[in-house]
């Protein structure tokens, strides 16, 4: 199911294409294409191949940023699709030059099809697709988790080491728990069901791409997380992807940082630059920059975690927060190394000591270089207490695992937008 969605969502976006190209040759030429590919002064294929082969890299693109999640029909990928092809198309116009391209054609094609991937996003969101699942675990809290997750439909739980069902949709998914012993009779009814050819998953899997986490249950059982990081070839080449990205877009942070150091200043009493000690990576100890958000001597009564509405806020420090723009000056931790773009948040080494000896794995989100955003921040956002941490964990812990460039092209996508928005933010 989930593999036919994403084909027909990538289907529906070349179709909405097709008919934006039409449409948008009729109201620019008053024709449509084919009787340009005639005119030798007004040949458009050169520039239409260029918008195709954008789309299908966008496409591409969205498919990957979708490996480790289940398929949404996004908004905000259809504009990514389509600004990606618009992009390439420039591109390509810029540097291979063409006989002829119309600027009028190209923006008014490019309109449409944003139109038309928004409209069948619109009419698929309204009758959302579910997998219906039935499960086999005594894991009560990770069952009612995927009871809460999009696109699950729990149908029925049975307990491992009792009997199986008696009849089974085989529309439906089996999710096999495979830590506990099953039943001798539950034992072959699930390897019946996988020798007749029907969908059989285990539970951790579909756990983790359902619900972006990491079960931490299935982690006490003696999961191993650093043998798939010491094999993840992306972590070598991931730094200097961090340091061309801030470097290109410096102009853009530097000029919007000079304005919000001013901002700050005159806000109220005290330095715009905040330092504060934070644990890296390998347990390394760094100085972390962004800009003040509290009043001073905030922590004058000891360590506190900070809150989404916290009360030591300054006005501007509010603002700053809802549109997560007071890490700007970590952009210079990233280009010291002490920060990647995308990666666990850096925890304060006083938690990191308290939650080391009360959260068992805590430690293994060392793993990676912490980030100025990152997944747990996308979908959680704040923890003021130990239990929200490790709730928090489990997503750190997700990411650590299916660390990849499409992931990470997700988590700063969604980033993004709280940016400039301030919707989102959490």
């Amino acid at each position: 199911m989930r593999r036919r969605f994403l084909f027909s969502v990538l289907a529906s976006d070349l179709i909405a294409l097709v008919v934006a190209v039409l449409l948008g040759s009729v109201i620019t030429f008053g024709e449509p294409i084919p009787w340009l590919a005639t005119r030798s002064d007004q040949n458009v294929w050169p520039m239409l191949g260029l918008l195709f082969g954008g789309a299908l890299l966008g496409s591409y693109t969205s498919l990957r940023m979708w490996v480790q999640g289940a398929p949404r029909p996004s908004y905000g990928r259809a504009l990514a699709i389509v600004s990606i092809a618009a992009a390439f198309t420039a591109l390509g116009i810029a540097f291979g030059r063409p006989s002829y391209w119309s600027r009028a054609y190209l923006a008014t094609t490019i309109g449409l099809w944003l139109v038309g991937a928004v409209v069948h996003r619109y009419l698929r969101r309204r009758r959302p697709w579910a997998e219906d699942l039935v499960i086999v675990t005594g894991e009560k809290g990770l069952v009612e988790d995927l009871r809460d997750a999009e696109h699950t439909n729990v149908l029925e739980v049975y307990d491992p080491a009792g009997e199986p069902p008696v009849e089974v949709d085989v529309n439906s998914t089996l999710i096999v728990d495979l830590r506990p012993v099953m039943s001798d009779r539950m034992a072959q009814f699930v390897s019946s069901w996988n020798l007749a050819g029907y969908p059989v998953r285990a539970l951790s899997t579909v756990y983790e791409e359902y619900t972006g986490r990491l079960p931490m249950v299935h982690l006490a059982e003696g999961w191993e997380l650093s043998a798939p990081v010491s094999r993840n070839e992306y972590a070598g080449f991931k730094r200097g992807i961090d340091t061309v990205l801030v470097l290109l877009t410096s102009p853009l942070w530097i000029l919007l940082a000079a304005s919000i150091w001013i901002a700050v200043r005159l806000d109220s009493k005290g330095p715009a630059i905040y330092r504060q000690d934070r644990m890296g990576r390998d347990g390394e100890q760094f100085t972390l920059y962004k800009f003040r958000t509290m009043v001073l001597d905030a922590e004058a009564d000891g360590p506190q975690f900070a809150t989404q509405n916290d009360a030591r806020l300054t006005n501007m420090g509010r603002l700053l927060r809802r549109f997560r723009i007071d890490e700007i000056p970590q952009l210079l931790n990233v280009l010291k190394g002490d920060l990647s773009l995308v990666g666990p948040r850096p925890e304060r080494p006083v938690f990191v000591d308290q939650f080391e000896r009360s959260i068992p794995f805590y430690s293994y989100r060392h793993l990676v270089r912490p980030g100025v955003t990152g997944w747990a921040q996308v979908n959680f956002g704040y923890a003021d207490n130990e239990r929200e941490t490790v709730e928090k964990l489990t997503y750190d812990l997700y990411y650590v695992k299916h660390m990849s460039p499409w992931l990470d092209l997700s988590i700063l996508g969604r980033s993004m937008w709280t940016v400039m928005s301030g919707f989102g933010a959490k």
